[in-house]
């Protein structure tokens, strides 16, 4: 049994990631503000992930401070879905989806100022390795896209908001373990608060979804891509290598630039595929820290894995 489940831990986790990529198809498709798409995937999401906590029993965690991490935590990956649904109306899913992925530099930072985490040179060489796949992959799209600023903006800076919100889950962990449920149910809610007034200044008239097809496919965005897809990465997460999980989580930008290029039709010269491959290499280098100093997109979840909660 231990075999098989180490064996559908990376199929789980290409497929998390590849899940992920098509939910920025979704966002590109519908008509909703930046903003409003994010209120609406957390809202649907805290639905569901407060259905799975009262089935499972989990209780909210006693800690005010504990709570307050949390819904801290919601609010900063709200601001990294709207900046990053604003990305991808500038630059498409492609770029933008990448762009959000150097968060793990972020993560290093936040690890290096705060949590006393030693970078190695392989980390320090990998920043100044992205610095160049996304300067590679700029030049053309600020050539004939007038929104490629306000893409590329966005999107790094929602990379960061996402950084911020996984170091914020870890505080919560750190004040009082959080079963894994009541964790993503109080994320939702401080993720849902923090949208609501720029949602109406923002997004004005572009708030509900249009048509009964729209309806449907932001019930799959909020379900699909925010439940599902981490349900697969947290199962699989635990059970691979630091290596291996940087490598296979890199399919995630790779879906999305495949998407951008094959269905959306957006032009990506050879240029700009490369500046792909090496801010990949990057961020993969830059994943690559010794596992006991380690702050990483999504390992938190291992935790979750070492307690039983009543």
């Amino acid at each position: 049994m231990a075999t098989a489940s180490s064996r559908a831990a990376p199929i789980g986790l290409v497929i998390g990631c590849i899940i992920f990529g098509l939910g920025s198809l979704i966002v590109a498709h519908v008509d909703i503000g930046g903003w409003a798409m994010s209120f609406w995937r957390l809202a649907i999401s805290g639905v569901v992930f407060a259905i799975l906590a009262k089935v499972m029993r989990q209780q909210m965690p006693q800690s005010k401070r504990a709570i307050f991490y949390g819904l801290l935590s919601g609010a900063f990956l709200g601001l990294d879905l709207a900046l990053w649904h604003e990305s991808i109306y500038a630059v498409g899913p492609g770029i933008s989806t990448l762009l959000n992925s150097l968060q793990i530099f972020f993560l290093a930072a936040i690890g290096f100022l705060y949590f006393n985490e030693r970078q190695s040179i392989v980390q320090i060489i990998s920043l100044f390795l992205a610095m160049l796949g996304v300067a590679m992959i700029g030049s053309p799209e600020f050539a004939h896209n007038s929104a490629a600023t306000w893409g590329f903006v966005t999107g790094i800076v929602s990379g960061a908001m996402l950084a911020a919100s996984m170091t914020f889950i870890r505080k919560t962990h750190d004040t009082e373990p959080t079963p894994i449920f009541m964790l993503m149910q109080l994320i939702s809610i401080g993720g849902v608060l923090a949208m609501i007034v720029p949602m109406f200044i923002f997004d004005t008239g572009h708030i509900l979804p249009n048509t009964w097809s729209e309806i449907g496919w932001v019930l799959i965005y909020g379900t699909v891509m925010q439940c599902l897809a981490w349900g697969l990465i947290a199962y699989s997460i635990p059970k691979l290598s630091l290596a291996l999980t940087g490598l296979l989580l890199l399919t995630e930008p790779i879906a999305a630039l495949v998407i951008d290029y094959s269905w959306l039709d957006k032009p990506i010269n050879g240029l700009q595929w490369g500046g792909a491959l090496l801010t990949m290499l990057a961020i993969y280098l830059g994943s690559l820290k010794p596992k006991p100093h380690s702050l990483r997109r999504y390992r938190f979840f291992s935790r979750f894995y070492k307690r039983d909660y009543k």
